[in-house]
């Protein structure tokens, strides 16, 4: 599908507010059937992933409700995306779980209104995300990290999990406390529980396998509440979901107070960082595939809409959710308005429908949670990584203990610190290529990657691939004086080839004029070659505008030097001439 046609007037202010006008004002009265039936379909997975979800995060299940209802009916008007399904997510609402039971003290609904402060903050952190267009923050949080911490946050909900799906009382702490606890308490399971549970989670597995991208989930809640109803599971010992209140809690903001403000402010910061990568990441895969361009700062202001309204409904932080995402795409949505008539359907159960929910058992919903975290763990991308890239593999490992024995939200910052760590690293210690003329051709490449490239006597031809910077010229020149050191002849050329270096600061200046000094006190001379203009004119400033050749290409230098080198050989007199010459002897 190419991108939908867009309006003339979607530079207005009305048009950046509110992009939805933009799409809607070319809707195609065929689209409607496509984006009505993935709304249902979306719906049935929105549902129990929304009660589940909640039973992570602590809250009562029509928070997780109230959240999926309030945020889709906003995330639709804001976001670029055709198919991204906003959401709450298992890692966000384990979060806040794990976060604010300390803060509540077993307040209920302290706790409540903590999550929806939560939900505020973040809607305000990406506000300013958005009006300082700062959509390139979410790259900071590397790939690689993310997969060590998604399978962090899996391991850490399968320990909160395992305990409701075989009925035992579940343990507190970081994950190996509560994996220690469950493998003590196995003794204590109970057998309803646990054959409800496993029998629920082997219907959801084969319903991936046999009725991909179906609603198998609304089927199992349904089955499991059609079960407990006729069977009277609760006498069994069975965990219900219990009273879901009907109807709809009003606007308003939550009562917390300033301290709070300061308390909630990381683990906004956390759930922001979260919410950001995996919707822009869902709307970019989405874009890339069918062939419209993802616009992440507008994602921003989805996500601010869609959280505020979360937080004032009495919900909590929600972001964009990969495997809604996937169903609302493979249902048949053609706009964001699926995500609308999703909210709208949840919007009815919610009024007219949560007491039915009450029956739903916890073993169900624990194998609803298990499931859905499985896709969490990318074991292919593990693989891959310990096969071809060592050193990311140690990485992804210490973002997964980071979760697994410090909890999400130092996780969390520990991946955002990996992340900008390895930034930092690569910025500072940039690749260097020593170069060589590719044989037969004018053409020069790096020595290292092709051994059969002809050296220059007496040149050395160097090429810095990347800005030269105040963290990277320790390295630069480091690298440098060893090629120099191990040279098996004598340098009498250094010649920086600048072309792939689109920034130089002043401190990379002086490195050179330093570099400069210290060839020249040897007898040696230093050129610079295929400098860009901004970083020409730089240099130029800086007093090193003798040794930038504007006019001439790398190969031109390199040619004026073999033959100065010829011409020299030429009129130094040979080794014969030159030992008759020291003795006194005449020339035979």
């Amino acid at each position: 599908m190419n991108e939908l046609p867009r309006q003339t007037a979607a530079h207005s202010s009305w048009y950046r507010w509110f992009p939805a006008l933009d799409w809607l004002g070319s809707y195609r009265s065929g689209w409607f059937r496509a984006d009505f039936a993935a709304g249902i379909t979306l719906a049935a997975y929105l549902l129990p992933a929304g009660i589940g979800d909640a039973s992570l995060a602590g809250l009562p299940p029509e928070a997780g409700l109230y959240a999926c209802l309030f945020s889709g009916l906003v995330f639709w008007m804001f976001c670029s995306s055709n198919h991204t399904s906003i959401t709450v997510t298992s890692a966000i609402s384990l979060l806040l779980g794990s976060s604010l039971g300390e803060l509540a003290q077993g307040d209920v609904s302290r706790f409540g209104a903590l999550a929806a402060g939560t939900a505020i903050l973040v809607a305000g952190l990406a506000f300013l995300a958005w009006a300082f267009r700062a959509g390139v923050i979410v790259k900071f949080i590397s790939e690689t990290v993310l997969i060590g911490f998604k399978a962090g946050v899996a391991l850490y909900l399968a320990s909160t999990q395992l305990p409701k799906l075989f009925g035992i009382s579940g343990s507190h702490g970081n994950f190996w406390e509560r994996f220690w606890g469950f493998i003590t308490h196995l003794d204590k399971t109970n057998v309803a529980s646990l054959a409800l549970g496993a029998a629920a989670l082997a219907v959801l597995i084969l319903g991936k396998s046999f009725l991909p991208n179906r609603p198998v989930a609304i089927v199992v809640v349904v089955g499991g509440i059609v079960a407990a109803s006729m069977t009277n599971m609760e006498a069994r010992g069975v965990k219900l979901l219990g009273p879901v209140p009907e109807g709809l809690p009003p606007l308003s903001l939550p009562a917390l107070q300033w301290s709070d403000i300061n308390t909630l402010l990381p683990l906004a910061l956390a759930c922001f960082l979260l919410g950001a990568v995996e919707t822009v990441a869902i709307g970019r895969m989405f874009g890339q595939k069918h062939g419209y361009r993802l616009d992440s700062n507008r994602e921003f202001l989805a996500l601010a809409g869609a959280n505020l309204a979360a937080g004032l409904g009495q919900g909590f932080p929600v972001s964009g959710g990969m495997s809604q995402s996937l169903v609302n795409e493979s249902a048949g949505a053609r706009t964001p308005l699926s995500s609308f008539i999703a909210a709208g359907i949840i919007l009815v159960v919610a009024v007219f429908l949560s007491g039915t929910l009450r029956n739903l058992p916890q073993p169900v919903l624990a194998a609803i949670v298990l499931f859905a975290v499985t896709g969490l763990i990318k074991v292919a991308a593990l693989k891959h990584l310990w096969q071809f890239h060592r050193g990311e593999f140690a990485i992804a490992m210490a973002a997964t203990l980071g979760v697994l024995g410090s909890g999400l939200l130092r996780g969390v910052m520990l991946g955002v610190v990996i992340s900008i760590l390895m930034l930092l690293r690569r910025a500072s210690r940039p690749h260097i290529a020593f170069l060589g003329r590719i044989p037969g051709t004018q053409r020069f490449s790096d020595m290292d990657r092709h051994p059969d490239n002809l050296r220059i006597p007496g040149g050395l031809l160097i090429r810095v691939e990347s800005s030269i910077l105040y963290f990277n010229t320790d390295h630069i020149v480091d690298t440098l004086r060893a090629r120099i050191a191990s040279a098996t002849e004598p340098v009498k050329l250094v010649l920086f080839d600048l072309s792939n270096v689109p920034v130089i600061d002043l401190a990379g200046a002086e490195m050179l004029k330093s570099i400069q000094r210290e060839l020249t006190a040897e007898g040696v001379e230093l050129r610079i070659v295929e400098a860009r203009s901004g970083v020409r004119d730089f240099l130029r400033i800086e007093g090193l505008g003798e040794n930038v050749s504007r006019f001439k290409s790398l190969a031109d230098l390199v040619g004026d030097f073999e033959q100065q080198e010829r011409f020299r050989e030429t009129l130094a007199p040979s080794r014969a001439e030159r030992s008759f010459t020291e003795k006194g002897e005449a020339r035979p």
